[in-house]
């Protein structure tokens, strides 16, 4: 099954990268305000899932120091094993997010940073449904990605080899409208993650909400 593959491909190069990820994309501004901007949103004791968590670091631990209820879900061992030991006050669970049951309405904000790449488009827009509908009314999604019309193209990521899926900006916009988001804020910035092997990536962070 090709979403069999790409889930242990994925799991796969994320073990390989381990801390290095977490190194890479430690400074990230971008990453800081879209965390602000969510942290102003909730209220005390609120639940977030966290897609594609990695080591934890900054997601679920602002989120954890905030007072907040985490549950990040990611595929790669390492990533999640790292992230417990990091993130003590977060609960992380190995699995594919899509095969994962998602009650409606039970969360108060979603978390989805780059997560979403090695999916093809129709996992990308199913995927988004489910994580606007498991979020209760007055919900916050926050969703980066690398706005770039490409399908199923092979590159390198960080000295490893990927096979990237993705939207452009306005058609990514148009999936999280389709979901029943509203795009409430947007942020385009150009950023490259600390390691000698990576180069220059547009990245793109939605802040939204569920009506």
């Amino acid at each position: 099954m090709a979403g069999e593959d790409d889930e242990r491909h994925a799991a796969a190069v994320f073990d390989a990268l381990g801390s290095a990820y977490e190194k890479a994309f430690a400074h990230s501004e971008a990453h800081r305000r879209s965390l602000e901007w969510l942290l102003g949103r909730l209220a005390p004791g609120s639940t977030v899932l966290d897609v594609g968590s990695g080591t934890g670091r900054p997601t679920a631990a602002a989120l954890v120091a905030a007072g907040h209820d985490v549950l990040g879900v990611d595929v790669s061992p390492v990533m999640v094993g790292l992230a417990g030991q990091r993130v003590p006050g977060a609960s992380f669970r190995c699995a594919d997010v899509r095969d994962l049951p998602l009650e409606e309405g039970s969360f108060h904000a979603v978390c989805v940073y780059f997560s979403l790449l090695q999916m093809d488009r129709a996992e990308q827009s199913g995927l988004i449904g489910r994580l606007a509908r498991a979020l209760r009314p007055g919900g916050s999604l926050v969703l980066a990605t690398v706005p770039l019309d490409v399908e199923g193209v092979d590159t390198v990521f960080m000295g490893r080899p990927v096979r990237v899926t993705s939207f452009a900006g306005e058609a990514l916009v148009e999936v999280v409208r389709a979901a029943g988001l509203t795009v409430l804020a947007e942020e385009d910035t150009l950023f490259t993650p600390d390691h000698p092997d990576a180069v220059p990536e547009p990245h793109l962070f939605l802040y939204c909400g569920r009506d």
